[in-house]
Formats: C-alpha cells, sequence, structure tokens
C-alpha cells in the first residue's frame, strides 16, 4: 500500500543554481546529494549530479542536472501553465510574503488569482519550471461538494470532452469583486 511520495524528480541546468534558488526564494533545505558515472538502473554511462530538497512534512523535491545529455528542452506540445509544481503555504499573509520576496529578486510573478478554494501565485524557477505557491482558503463544505461532483464530472467530460459545469462556481464566485475590491 502507497504511503505517500518519496521524491519528484524533475531536470534542472545547474545542481548549484538551483539548490541556491529553492534555498534563498522558498526556504527549502538541501538535503542530500548523490552523483554517479553511470545510471543505476540502467547501466547506462551519463554522469549526473541528484539534488533532494526538503518541501516540508516529508515531500521531497529532487532534480538532476545531466551535463552529458542533450540540453533540456520542455515539452513543445503542451502549454507551459499545465505543468508545475504547486506548493502550499500557510496562508494569504505566507502568500503575500512570498510574492514580494520574489518580487524584490526580480522574479517576475503572477497573480494571485483566486480558484474558488485557494489562491496561487505563479513563477518559473532558472530551469523554466513553472511553480505555484497556493494558500487555501476552502471551507468543509466546499470540499464536501467538490469531492461529491468529481465522479460525474469526470464522467461527463470523458463522453463530451466540454468542461462540465458541476463546480463552475469555484471560479464564478472568484470573479466577483469582494467588498474591498480586489476580486
Amino acid at each position: 500500500m502507497l504511503q505517500g511520495i518519496h521524491h519528484v524528480a524533475y531536470r534542472c541546468h545547474d545542481a548549484r543554481e538551483t539548490v541556491r534558488f529553492y534555498q534563498q526564494m522558498l526556504g527549502m533545505d538541501f538535503q542530500l546529494a548523490i552523483a554517479e558515472d553511470k545510471v543505476p538502473s540502467t547501466g547506462e554511462p551519463d554522469p549526473y549530479m541528484h539534488v533532494f530538497l526538503d518541501a516540508g512534512q516529508g515531500n521531497v523535491l529532487a532534480f538532476f542536472e545531466l551535463p552529458a545529455s542533450a540540453k533540456m528542452d520542455r515539452d513543445r506540445n503542451t502549454p507551459a501553465w499545465v505543468q508545475h509544481i504547486a506548493f502550499r503555504v500557510a496562508g494569504l499573509e505566507e502568500l503575500a510574503v512570498c510574492k514580494a520576496r520574489l518580487e524584490a529578486a526580480g522574479i517576475e510573478v503572477t497573480g494571485p488569482v483566486n480558484h474558488g478554494i485557494f489562491q496561487s501565485v505563479y513563477f518559473f524557477d532558472p530551469n523554466g519550471h513553472r511553480l505555484e505557491l497556493a494558500a487555501d482558503t476552502a471551507t468543509a463544505d466546499q470540499m464536501k461538494q467538490l469531492h461529491e461532483v468529481a465522479e460525474p464530472m469526470l464522467e461527463e467530460w470523458h463522453q463530451t470532452r466540454k468542461a462540465p459545469r458541476h463546480a463552475a462556481w469555484l471560479h464564478e464566485a472568484a470573479a466577483e469583486p469582494t467588498p474591498e475590491g480586489d476580486g
């Protein structure tokens, strides 16, 4: 039986630059590094540096630097906004603090974007990986309602490939202006 995700691994241009970015911008602890000249699972000669960062609560984000391989690229058939790593932050105040720290470092940040049950900011790491910081705002009733419509939505999508309206209230409510006018 699964006990969680051990780590998620991505590729990077420069292991040291990547570690420093995640340490300085997101406060992650650099846990360990593994380096080999051959891939243990395949035996292929492909030197690499594999770094592991603590993303909190037992979650580990890892990166491979592969200097002998072709330059890294992204899936050009997938829009840049789709593939991303989303990290949870403690709340809206923390989200604002993180956004300010990123912008002070010269990083372009989009958001906050209100998704109805959480608010997010988006930016890119030095490798071009899109990152999201998300602050949960959902109520238990909202999450219960979303859970109840998940299967019907999936089935409708499978049959029609058109967006089902079961949870349209999420973004419709998020788009309504708040009393402060920052909807």
